[in-house]
């Protein structure tokens, strides 16, 4: 399960430390990423991404930065000493916070990954439409992915259904795919989702799952679900 176990990163949507590592001492052996996001950050801080990577995990630190272009370089470099493996800014940032991002990335020497996010996969094109795009969700995610791509940022964040796109319209792109569900699993609040084998297949580098692992009756069972059907895809 070594290379499955590479491409799984457990989201720690928890609201405190304790409860979050509490999942990562269950998973510890099975699970080599995890996922840091808003609830967790804004709860515990640097602490606990300072924990996981003392403890040798691969961290996916994701506070979709978006703001004007010399804050959001500010923030990258902030993040910087922490050690996180991935960072991600939000693409609809535009091409000059995405540039600030990037070029004060690439100006230190343990800089985290940047990866660009597309269109949520939380949102539908009514969602969408709401917010004054009429595009549909898999041509505004590629028409974002691509301006990230110009600004100098490779790795992306995407809906498992954009997944073969991208890897065909952007190649060399790492592929981050949230939106990820089992067979039988609750979708909840994501519209765009996949089975993790159909993300593979699609072309994603790595498979965000949150809920069907956090909040499954037996955690360690659900990964263990999860890393044999990445294994078994070719």
């Amino acid at each position: 399960m070594s290379s499955a176990a590479d491409k799984l990163i457990v989201a720690l949507d928890f609201p405190n430390a304790s409860q979050a590592l509490a999942l990562v001492d269950q998973l510890e052996g099975r699970c080599r990423w995890f996922k840091v996001g808003l609830e967790l950050y804004i709860s515990a801080g640097n602490h606990v991404v300072l924990e996981l990577k003392k403890r040798h995990f691969g961290v996916f630190l994701d506070l979709k930065l978006h703001d004007i272009p010399n804050t959001v370089a500010g923030a990258v470099r902030s993040v910087a000493g922490l050690g996180a493996d991935l960072l991600t800014v939000h693409a609809g940032g535009g091409p000059a916070m995405l540039a600030a991002a990037a070029e004060a990335a690439a100006g230190l020497p343990q800089a985290s990954r940047l990866l660009a996010v597309t269109v949520l996969t939380s949102m539908d094109a009514a969602q969408l439409a709401a917010t004054g795009i009429a595009a549909r969700p898999a041509e505004q995610a590629l028409r974002l992915a691509k301006v990230a791509h110009e600004s100098g940022i490779q790795g992306l964040v995407c809906s498992p259904e954009e997944a073969a796109q991208m890897r065909h319209e952007l190649p060399g792109s790492i592929l981050v795919t949230p939106g990820i569900r089992p067979v039988g699993a609750s979708v909840g609040d994501q519209k765009r989702v996949a089975t993790p084998a159909a993300a593979l297949s699609a072309g994603a580098d790595y498979l965000v799952v949150g809920r069907p692992i956090t909040l499954a009756k037996d955690p360690v069972l659900a990964a263990e679900a999860i890393l044999s059907e990445i294994a078994f895809v070719k």
